[in-house]
């Protein structure tokens, strides 16, 4: 069936707005497919972070990055001339952002696609699409394809159809140092247990007694975080010693990315690591709880081998070590 699209609008250089974490990078990345898929000669560059460049690379339809930290500081009219002498002629605002909406405009970006809910875009944005993320119970990366409406896509992707969208391919090389961490003959895991404070974790005495239950002969622990992260962990990790490696603040991200599609499987709660691993299409657990704007229906990883395990509040602390180590044994046997 061939494809329809609004062909008034034919947009030739993309602008994707997620100035977010890592997480809400990689769920774009399905968004990014679909206008490829449409759009196969567009341009499509990424506004985000410097922490989420790496990640955001990763993905073969991402052509380019615009680091938005490098704004700070630099008067309006040079960020608004870099846009246009860019030949941005469409921008995506994900989320809603009133101030780069503002810088938008005054870009003069010819196709400026915003959600109708929110007051400004009425007048900021010139291609408005009703939708409300409050109200809705689609997936995240499912609200960023409906926001496609504004450039002529009118497209309803179910989320087991979405991750062959990820475009998740330029995956560096992992050097050797970081290679010598996998084991050759045992599961490789890895198990991220903080989030950032982005999301409700499960307790480091749960992680122990999940490694209590774990195999050792079947499994090759490697406990990953950030190195602020490291100094929080450092007193309960040499408990574990004998059991795990650590590997916290031990690598860059894109080297993290590398180690992570190396490797079998990682659990970890609502953080980006777990979607990292989705989108490299290995095993991935993610720890949820409840919480309408938190659970795992708008921010579940989306994979081939994704799960998850629901809590049954507000906080993981339902979600019992037995329950995970089951789920994690039945990976032994894929």
């Amino acid at each position: 069936m061939p494809l329809s699209i609004n062909k008034e609008i034919k947009p030739e250089h993309i602008l994707v707005c997620r100035p977010d974490a890592v997480g809400d990078v990689v769920l774009i990345m399905p968004l990014c497919g679909i206008i490829k898929e449409y759009y196969p000669q567009s341009k499509i560059t990424l506004l985000g972070r410097t922490y989420t460049k790496d990640v955001a690379l990763c993905c073969s339809h991402i052509d380019g990055f615009i680091n938005i930290d490098d704004w700070n500081g630099m008067p309006e009219d040079e960020i608004t001339g870099s846009l246009k002498k860019a030949g941005i002629d469409t921008v995506l605002l994900l989320p809603a952002n009133k101030p780069l909406a503002v810088l938008m405009r005054k870009a003069d970006i010819k196709w400026r696609v915003g959600t109708a809910n929110r007051a400004f875009h009425w007048y900021l944005c010139n291609k408005l699409v009703p939708l409300s993320r409050r109200t809705s119970a689609l997936h995240e990366a499912q609200l960023h394809i409906k926001l496609l409406k504004g450039i002529g896509i009118n497209e309803c992707k179910n989320l087991n159809e979405l991750y062959s969208y990820y475009g998740f391919t330029n995956i560096p090389g992992l050097q050797p140092q970081y290679a010598s961490l996998l084991s050759k003959d045992k599961f490789n895991l890895i198990v991220h247990p903080k989030s950032g404070g982005n999301a409700p974790e499960w307790t480091l005495d749960q992680f122990s007694e999940l490694f209590g239950l774990l195999d050792k002969s079947k499994f090759n622990i490697l406990v990953s975080g950030s190195q602020k992260e490291k100094e929080q962990l450092a007193g309960w990790l040499d408990l574990h010693k004998n059991e795990v490696t650590d590997i916290s603040g031990l690598l860059s991200l894109s080297q993290f990315i590398a180690l992570i599609s190396h490797a079998d499987g990682l659990l970890a709660s609502s953080t980006g690591p777990v979607h990292i691993a989705a989108a490299c299409g290995i095993h991935s657990l993610g720890l949820y709880c409840t919480s309408k704007f938190k659970n795992s229906t708008r921010w579940g990883p989306i994979g081939k081998q994704a799960e998850h395990i629901d809590s049954e509040g507000d906080d993981l602390s339902t979600i019992y070590p037995e329950m995970v180590c089951k789920k994690i044994n039945t990976w032994l046997n894929s």
